[in-house]
């Protein structure tokens, strides 16, 4: 079994939010990186299969060198090689035609993404990459079980569960039940730094989106307390104010 993993670079979930150049562009500065959350699960799920089935598992990241530290986090968790694409990761369709690009050719039998980025929450990367390869795509998968040539997958939907089977070579994006992610060990940090880390430039691709700027949320306003036996205030608060009813 061949599975590659596809990882993106993402801050930290207690990252404090600011944007610089006019509200254009997020403030990287004294932000702390990290593996995407679902895309770590896709990593430790990929594993999982391997260790049963046999195989590799390679990670790959667009991104420039300073995503470099997540990349070598995966290869810790236990993928056997890793590739960075290097260039700044423009958009859903850039991204995800750069890792076709490499993809193409290779005969990865399973395609695993995280269902999303937890920084801009787009959960397209996915879908478009599965398209760009004419490959099925299964999303937001919660189980993966390999049956010879075939996986058995199950996914929510409203009301229920789906369950479903898809022959290999296909893509799946991991939704948060798929599993528990994996803790690096000591053996496997010190195994990271001798693992096949290839850096290729990307294709030239014309980028089909840009952001025009940020907005941080309103602050939260004060809290006004309204004694329990004034009920019709509050009611000509909620109407007349914050106008809510």
């Amino acid at each position: 079994m061949k599975i590659l993993v596809c990882i993106s670079n993402v801050p930290d979930t207690t990252t404090k939010v600011s944007f610089t150049e006019n509200n254009s562009k997020f403030n990287t500065q004294g932000v702390q990186f990290i593996i995407n959350p679902y895309d770590e699960l896709a990593l430790t799920k990929a594993l999982e299969i391997t260790e049963k089935v046999g195989g590799t598992v390679t990670a790959i990241n667009v991104g420039l060198a300073e995503t470099e530290p997540s990349i070598r986090k995966a290869l810790a968790i236990g993928a056997n090689d890793a590739v960075r694409i290097n260039a700044e990761p423009a958009d859903a369709y850039f991204v995800a035609e750069q890792i076709a690009n490499y993809a193409g050719s290779l005969g990865f039998d399973l395609i695993l993404t995280g269902r999303e980025s937890i920084d801009y929450n787009g959960g397209m990367v996915s879908g478009i990459l599965a398209s760009l390869l004419n490959l099925p795509s299964v999303n937001v998968i919660t189980s993966i079980e390999v049956d010879g040539n075939t996986a058995i997958m199950e996914r929510d939907i409203d009301g229920g569960k789906e369950k479903l089977s898809c022959n290999f070579p296909f893509v799946a994006s991991a939704q948060k039940e798929l599993t528990e992610p994996r803790i690096p060990n000591m053996r496997g940090i010190m195994a990271a730094r001798t693992k096949p880390l290839q850096v290729i430039e990307a294709q030239s691709s014309a980028i089909g989106s840009s952001t025009q700027s940020f907005e941080l949320p309103a602050p939260k306003g004060a809290c006004k307390m309204i004694d329990a036996s004034n009920a019709g205030d509050l009611i000509r608060i909620l109407n007349e104010e914050a106008k809510v009813i």
